[in-house]
């Protein structure tokens, strides 16, 4: 039996229909029903230790544990949820799986833990989060190497540091930025050269399934499709398969862009209201965020899609051919 914690999300449900698809049992722990999979679905917040225990007691066989429940939002006004759920959250379920004998625990964390990072940065990587979300996704981490830690012959734990995530039906920050394409609004900030490293969701599926198999011990890998796009040939890619046009279109330089996103962040202030732009945004739009990874060296792991297909596919379902019944998913 897999569980997934926080399966009613994204990644959680496309996770769970590739399961459903292989005929793998799994049940869903989450705050709300998963839209696709109700009927798997038991209500519990990672929050609430003494309500969690009984769920999972309640499942029997509950392991192994995919641990997909976070607040990762950037527009969180009290901090500290970010560490209730993605700190006291992990600490409660390395703490009830200890108390089930479950021994294996497969974790979502984030690049985010690497901040402004050099480019291609590995694993081994200097941990440097700019963020709440980064820093307590890394504190949680550290929760979850000391419960390895306490029983490394008998727990294995696999923690999985994606980078952006995008695929059909995730209204996220990629989806944001193809729209804007797509809609022929969009405008090009700085020289475009810089690059962005991607993860399709049919492939992080594909990683999750992976590492509830086949590591045992203690392995953290980044999640990254390759190759990278940089920003121009993204843009162009994108144009070329919406409207048969790869031109870039209109550019601001970098500097006009934060000036513009600096007097976003003073009328919000001022507003109290979330603007579209901000200076904050144009800083991680026009940076370098590209990783390297290992995952895809690994024995057993083969992504079953190319980058460019996953993009392809989500082009195609989200603007040439839409299904108003999909579900959709609000991340970001």
């Amino acid at each position: 039996m897999l569980t997934i914690l926080g399966g009613s999300g994204f990644i959680g449900t496309n996770l769970c229909r590739s399961l459903a698809a292989q005929n793998i049992d799994f049940r869903i722990v989450d705050l709300k029903p998963s839209p696709e999979f109700a009927d798997r679905t038991l209500i519990a917040d990672i929050r609430d230790k003494e309500g969690l225990l009984v769920t999972l007691a309640s499942i029997g066989n509950a392991g192994p544990l995919i641990n997909l429940a976070a607040v990762h939002r950037d527009d969180v006004s009290d901090r500290q949820e970010y560490y209730n759920t993605n700190v006291d959250g992990i600490a409660n379920i390395c703490d009830i799986a200890t108390e089930l004998g479950i021994d294996r625990i497969v974790f979502t964390s984030t690049v985010a833990v690497y901040g402004f990072a050099a480019p291609q940065t590995d694993e081994t990587g200097t941990i440097d989060p700019f963020n709440d979300y980064g820093r307590s996704k890394f504190e949680g981490e550290k929760v979850l190497n000391k419960w390895f830690a306490e029983a490394p012959k008998t727990r294995t734990i696999c923690i999985v540091r994606p980078t952006v995530v995008f695929g059909e039906g995730n209204r996220g920050n990629v989806f944001n930025l193809l729209n804007q394409i797509a809609s022929g609004r969009f405008v090009m900030i700085g020289d475009g050269k810089n690059k962005k490293s991607l993860a399709y969701v049919g492939n992080i599926v594909a990683f999750l399934e992976w590492c509830t198999i086949h590591p045992n011990g203690s392995d953290i890998f980044n999640y990254v499709d390759k190759p990278d796009f940089d920003m121009n040939s993204l843009v162009s890619h994108v144009r070329s398969v919406l409207v048969g046009i790869d031109k870039i279109g209109f550019r601001l330089p970098y500097p006009v862009g934060m000036f513009l996103g600096k007097i976003a962040d003073g009328l919000a202030k001022v507003s109290g209201k979330n603007l579209p732009i901000s200076s904050i945004r144009v800083k991680k739009f026009c940076s370098e965020t590209s990783f390297s990874s290992s995952a895809h060296d690994q024995d057993g792991f083969v992504a079953p899609y190319k980058l460019d297909e996953g993009l392809r596919r989500t082009l195609v379902s989200e603007f040439l051919e839409p299904d108003d019944s999909r579900t959709i998913f609000y991340t970001e």
